[in-house]
């Protein structure tokens, strides 16, 4: 058993394991001061210029840059101690894998800056749909790419066979195809989605006892934004299996309304409380001129009159009905007009 050298630790003199700590710390405080300049000072430079993209370039590539002075630094440092070649190489081959996802992140948050300083205002400008659904899904796709392609850079100038990893997946490909069939019924259920449009990114949509507007349609997902606020992920396999109910899609919202009169109402009193109903609906805002009125039924306790009219799409649909509903209240009340209730009469002969 061979004792440990307190003088030369692990091969190498204390002094210079003070150097190679002291560079390190060194390292991670220049790191931060190279974040403090980017934000506070280069910052303030790039918002005096006219366009917008190199504001949001900084604001993007402040953290990959302080990152990689840092990573490079501490690199370099541990480097100045004497090591085996073996273990020079897996430290090399480490800080490989980190440069090359610091060079992904940096690419990841370069073309994102893009995109919402030139596509996103494109895309908001149409009058199509179909690109507001893509871009999400886009932009995740791009993401993917790099990170993938950036994982495969990594290992091979870390020296490992990327070809025998990728044969020794394909050996388990048949068990991960069966553990990921949920995943391929999603896959399949986002592209039935894009190709059928069932609904939009915006629209209010019912599905699964759901009841709330699309955010985001993702190829495995999509988000919805309940009445109460709430968000909602479903599966897109849940949209092939099961009925939607697209409420945004309806021409107009449908209203029937039935109005019940004493016995006492007379014949002329009838068709004024109809004239008087189309009257109101018509002067409503947001009501279509669609109106139907009717003296449609005898009921056991009142004389039935019918009113049915329409809210135009996109129309406050509660507030439409509150002002029709009010304005019955006070005409009918002004013109006499009595709202009947359950009653019954009592006949007793002697």
């Amino acid at each position: 058993m061979t004792n440990f050298n307190w003088q030369t630790p692990f091969g190498n003199p204390l002094i210079d394991w003070g150097i190679t700590a002291t560079l390190i710390i060194g390292s991670i405080i220049g790191a931060k001061v190279l974040y403090w300049i980017l934000s506070k000072i280069v910052s303030k430079l790039t918002k005096k210029t006219k366009t917008n993209l190199d504001d949001l370039l900084l604001d993007m590539l402040e953290e990959p840059l302080a990152f990689s002075f840092g990573a490079i630094g501490i690199w370099k440092s541990i480097c100045y101690l004497d090591m085996s070649e073996s273990t020079l190489s897996s430290i090399n081959n480490i800080f490989y894998l980190v440069a090359v996802g610091l060079v992904a992140w940096a690419l990841t948050r370069t073309i994102e800056a893009l995109i919402e300083e030139y596509l996103i205002p494109i895309v908001d400008k149409s009058e199509s749909d179909l690109d507001d659904q893509l871009l999400p899904v886009l932009r995740k796709s791009i993401k993917g790419a790099i990170w993938v392609m950036a994982f495969i850079i990594g290992l091979n100038n870390a020296g490992y066979d990327v070809g025998a990893i990728i044969a020794g997946l394909g050996i388990g490909g048949l068990a991960f195809a069966l553990a990921a069939q949920d995943s391929v019924k999603n896959l399949f259920g986002g592209f039935t989605i894009f190709i059928d449009k069932p609904f939009t990114v915006k629209d209010r949509v019912k599905v699964e006892g759901f009841d709330g507007s699309v955010e985001e349609i993702g190829l495995r997902s999509t988000r919805i934004r309940t009445l109460d606020g709430r968000r909602v992920t479903i599966p897109n396999s849940t949209f092939s299996e099961s009925a939607i109910e697209n409420v945004s899609s309806e021409p107009s919202r449908k209203v029937v309304l039935n109005l019940g009169l004493t016995y006492d109402t007379t014949e002329t009193e009838i068709e004024n409380a109809m004239a008087t109903l189309t009257e109101i609906v018509s002067g409503v805002e947001g009501a279509a001129e669609k109106i139907i009125t009717g003296f449609n039924a005898f009921n056991d306790s009142s004389l039935n009159i019918i009113l049915i009219y329409y809210i135009e799409a996109g129309g406050d649909i509660l507030g439409v009905q509150t002002r029709v509903n009010l304005n019955i209240l006070k005409q009918f009340n002004s013109k006499k007009l009595e709202f009947a209730f359950p009653t019954q009469i009592l006949h007793i002969n002697n």
